[in-house]
């Protein structure tokens, strides 16, 4: 592979850099505060408006159709910048791509692409988390609409979120795989409770508990056809499990960069194994940037990946949680002086082996359907 920019990718990385130095919205550490959440929206509207955002998602939609490595170059930027990553939509944006009639990609994928509409994802439930078909959510319907009722739980962003991508059961007769639809509900209406969960770490802004009870949905919202809900949530969190779509390269180097500027700070308040651990968690993090470079390369060559992002998860949560080990250390060594972000940053990686699937689930994937290996 090539790394080198062309010439036209060294102009974007030029303008880029040059935006950044003035525009850099100068946010907390990823995912440690809730001043950081709340100023996710005005972030994205602010990459989208000055060209980006969405660079390699079709022009129909909003994006503007450019090869899959300029959106590397914002990852790598933003990471250099110690600005926000970009926000993680691509998960949302593809499931819709990929089964939503020509109307649903018309009246909600622009709104998703450009920030002016907030969206949230509900798919997991109190009993059904890694057995996501096991879900009870029901949507009934009734005339020229479907009635929800159900519980859905570990939704990113609903309180802040517009549109729910709603996966819900819509024919119990049906084998728990095939019974299931998924729709567009509007949050602000009757019939939906919000509760949010205030996490370990302190942030009460990232997740909510959504109830939903006797909320509604139009049958012309419905994504896809009646019983496609499975095959529109394996395209979501496969897509959810790719760091390249996340962003989350600019994430962990973001965060590896400020503890690497604070160890060289002030180098006589650390340990041998403190600079150890962040070593690691440096190495860690550049091992899963050209993985993605890798990913980002197959994909200029028309090769599409499947269950291999069970391998993105895995190596995610590797990455993440060697970030967050380094950072224990650092808040140890740094107790009473500063705000306890490294702290915060360390509790928020534990739970990166349970969200978009746990850790067992991917092993199982990767030993099944890459390797081959018998199921039971």
């Amino acid at each position: 592979m090539d790394f080198a920019d062309s010439p036209e990718e060294a102009a974007f990385r030029r303008r880029l850099r040059a935006w950044l130095a003035e525009n850099n919205p100068g946010l907390p550490a990823s995912s440690t505060s809730d001043a950081y959440w709340d100023g996710q929206a005005s972030w994205h509207q602010a990459l989208y408006d000055a060209g980006f955002f969405a660079l390699s998602w079709p022009e129909e939609i909003g994006g503007q159709g450019l090869p899959s490595v300029y959106e590397a170059i914002v990852d790598e930027e933003l990471a250099a910048a110690g600005a926000p990553p970009r926000p993680s939509l691509g998960y949302l944006v593809q499931g819709l791509l990929r089964h939503g009639g020509d109307d649903v990609k018309r009246r909600f994928l622009p709104g998703i692409v450009n920030g002016r509409d907030r969206w949230c994802q509900g798919f997991s439930e109190p009993d059904a988390g890694s057995d996501l078909a096991s879900l009870r959510t029901r949507a009934e319907r009734r005339g020229d609409e479907y009635v929800i009722t159900g519980h859905k739980v570990w939704t990113s962003y609903s309180d802040s979120a517009a549109w729910c991508l709603v996966l819900a059961r819509t024919d119990p007769e049906a084998p728990k795989h095939r019974g299931l639809s998924a729709f567009a509900v509007r949050m602000d209406q009757p019939g939906v409770e919000q509760r949010p969960l205030k996490m370990v770490n302190g942030i009460t802004r990232e997740f909510g508990e959504v109830v939903f009870d006797g909320a509604v949905a139009r049958a012309a919202d419905m994504i896809g056809e009646p019983g496609e809900g499975w095959r529109l949530a394996m395209t979501v969190v496969s897509h959810e499990r790719e760091p390249g779509e996340l962003g989350y390269v600019a994430r962990y180097g973001k965060a590896v960069n400020e503890l690497v500027a604070r160890l060289r700070a002030e180098p006589e308040r650390f340990s041998s194994e403190n600079v150890r651990d962040v070593a690691w968690a440096v190495v860690e993090a550049e091992m899963l940037r050209l993985h993605v470079c890798r990913r980002l390369s197959d994909r200029l060559d028309g090769v599409s990946h499947g269950p291999e992002g069970s391998v993105d998860k895995l190596l995610m949560t590797w990455v993440e949680q060697a970030v967050g080990h380094a950072a224990l250390g650092v808040s140890e060594r740094t107790a009473g002086i500063e705000e306890d972000t490294w702290l915060k940053m360390y509790l928020y990686s534990r739970a990166q082996s349970v969200m978009g699937g746990t850790s067992q689930i991917q092993r199982n994937l990767v030993a099944t359907r890459i390797l081959g290996l018998p199921a039971s």
